[in-house]
């Protein structure tokens, strides 16, 4: 007597392939917009960390440099480095100061203040990925609110 033999395949079926497909198309749609929120909110609260901490270490400054706002006043020595406006506010807020904000890279007795933020850098702005500073020399009190720039 002959035996016959018998394979059985196993395996999914394309209903069963499709089914699942469909599920984690669903899926993908719930969770991919909840994703995109909470990177925003992160970008955000990264934002208003690195200005509050910014606001900190220049507030500190002031009150440290006989309230004299970093870049307030140019420097009378500072590094060669140190051109501009800008990287005059950064270099005091990044370098040790003397009360009169001259900038040294080595703290003694003369400059014994700073540094007020660390790594050498303003934190970057996770919008943009940019730390770049502007200064508006022309605003006689950088705490005076100007209700035109609120309104932007």
């Amino acid at each position: 007597m002959k035996m016959k033999r018998v394979c059985k395949q196993s395996g999914f079926t394309l209903i069963e392939m499709l089914i699942v497909v469909i599920v984690l198309g669903i899926l993908a749609a719930i969770v991919i917009p909840q994703i995109a929120v909470s990177t925003e909110d992160a970008k955000l609260n990264t934002l208003k960390t690195n200005l509050n901490t910014t606001r900190s270490a220049v507030e500190l400054y002031y009150f440290q440099h006989n309230s004299i706002y970093p870049a307030g006043v140019l420097p009378g020595t500072k590094p060669v480095d140190v051109t501009t406006l800008p990287e005059t506010f950064v270099a005091q807020l990044a370098r040790f100061t003397d009360v009169d904000g001259n900038v040294s890279n080595t703290k003694d007795a003369t400059y014994k203040y700073g540094p007020y933020i660390k790594n050498g850098s303003l934190a970057t702005n996770p919008y943009n990925d940019m730390s770049d500073v502007v200064i508006d020399a022309a605003e006689a009190d950088i705490t005076v609110r100007n209700s035109a720039a609120a309104d932007n």
